[in-house]
């Protein structure tokens, strides 16, 4: 086995509000798993324009606004034989649009329920991300 080759990629929790309810957008990945959207940063790209680049560009929405930090996952995977070792860091996203425009890259994207999307995100790394927007939104209304 070869040396690791480091690729890091930003992505997030995209949230909508509707009707005092928040929704949350979870993508269906290449491997046909639901999870949450991102993709590689660009040279010269911060995180947190690689993080809404990437989600316009897998979903269609434009209208997002990073409202804070959710931290980084890393783990290793294999493509082709060679191991990869992956730093994703994670936002948390609002936006108003509803209408989602999957991309090619991906096989689908749905807005859940919190309950929803907790069960159906496929990935346990992602789903302590979900589950760190899920606590920061509930926080976060409790001071307005």
């Amino acid at each position: 086995m070869g040396k690791a080759k480091l690729e890091i990629s930003s992505g997030g929790v995209v949230y909508r509000k509707e009707r005092n309810k928040i929704q949350f957008l979870l993508i269906k990945d290449s491997y046909g798993r639901w999870a949450l959207p991102k993709g590689k940063i660009e040279k010269n790209e911060k995180p947190e324009e690689a993080a809404k680049r990437e989600i316009q560009e897998e979903t269609g929405l434009k209208d997002l606004k990073i409202v804070s930090k959710l931290g980084q996952i890393k783990y290793f995977y294999k493509l082709h034989d060679q191991p990869i070792f992956k730093i994703v860091y994670n936002y948390l996203l609002e936006t108003n649009q509803k209408e989602l425009k999957p991309s090619w890259e991906i096989k689908e994207a749905k807005w859940y329920s919190q309950k929803e999307a907790l069960k159906t995100i496929a990935y346990k790394n992602t789903k302590v991300i979900l589950e760190k927007a899920i606590d920061k939104l509930k926080s976060d209304e409790v001071k307005e």
